[in-house]
């Protein structure tokens, strides 16, 4: 007797607003599979209702991805074929399936990763800002302290910034990037790509800023920001006096305010001796 044929599991991006952008090849493997992971079960069986699928279902989310994958890939190995979808877009990206592809890649099961919608990659593709190179930072920290240092971090940055916001956090967001960031780094706003009300907001982080302010219809839907990076700067010599003076200053003020300080005493640039302060924390 042959041994059982171990299945596949298949990552399947779905539309992230026009169902139009279903892939054929998307199509065939979600109708052909054996059972469907889904992020939310109730949300992609309206969509595979609409495409016309009747498919087993199961949840697999962030709060169970842990304990459901042995389960999924017990069945892999028995020879079932999976798909696993997310709400919207390529699953991974800023959403649950990291842990069930790197257990299923230990189990030697094989993983099939389509190609297809994904929210930032659309938005970039139409920003206008330089796409050959640059970081994708998913959500910031919902937290404000914690998204501003966050922001702190990456002022830095000379890739472009492609982050994802909610709704309900975005003016705040907005606001903490024109204080960590600076009101004239050019940032787009993307929103509701593909649907009817598909918007980009182009200027800089200040302009983008009040268009949000003056217009609620703004803080609403999926939202990517993508921003411009920091100007490519020379390597500069920096006065051991004004490392001296920072370090002595963070031991009463924070990091950003600190390195104001210093750089004012010895005439140095503040994100020069930011980041050198940012990377001496890290040795």
């Amino acid at each position: 007797m042959s041994a059982t044929k171990a299945g596949s599991l298949f990552i399947v991006p779905t539309p992230i607003g026009n169902l139009g952008d279903i892939t054929e090849r998307a199509l065939n493997v979600l109708r052909d599979c054996d059972a469907i992971a889904a992020e939310d079960t109730r949300h992609s069986g309206q969509l595979l209702q609409h495409l016309g699928i009747r498919k087993e279902m199961f949840a697999l989310h962030e709060h169970n991805e842990r304990q459901r994958a042995s389960q999924v890939i017990e069945r892999l190995q028995q020879g079932d074929n999976i798909a696993l979808i997310s709400d919207a877009g390529t699953p991974l990206i800023s959403d649950p399936g990291y842990v069930l592809v790197q257990q299923c890649r230990a189990a030697g099961v094989t993983v099939t990763a389509l190609p297809g919608a994904c929210a930032f990659v659309t938005a970039l593709s139409g920003a206008g800002l330089p796409t050959d190179r640059f970081t994708f930072e998913g959500f910031l920290p919902a937290k404000p302290q914690q998204r501003r240092k966050r922001l702190q971090e990456l002022v830095s940055e000379t890739r472009t910034l492609v982050f994802y916001e909610s709704p309900h956090r975005i003016a705040d967001t907005l606001a903490d990037m024109v204080s960590e960031i600076g009101a004239d780094r050019p940032l787009v706003m993307a929103r509701e790509l593909t649907k009817q009300f598909e918007t980009y907001l182009s200027g800089s982080i200040a302009e983008v800023q009040q268009r949000v302010i003056e217009d609620s219809n703004q803080q609403r839907g999926e939202i990517v920001l993508i921003l411009g990076g920091a100007e490519e700067q020379a390597a500069e010599d920096v006065n051991p006096a004004a490392m001296k003076t920072l370090n002595l200053l963070r031991k009463e003020l924070p990091l950003k305010k600190a390195a104001a300080l210093a750089a004012e005493i010895h005439g140095a640039r503040k994100n020069t001796l930011y980041q050198l302060a940012l990377e001496q924390d890290n040795t």
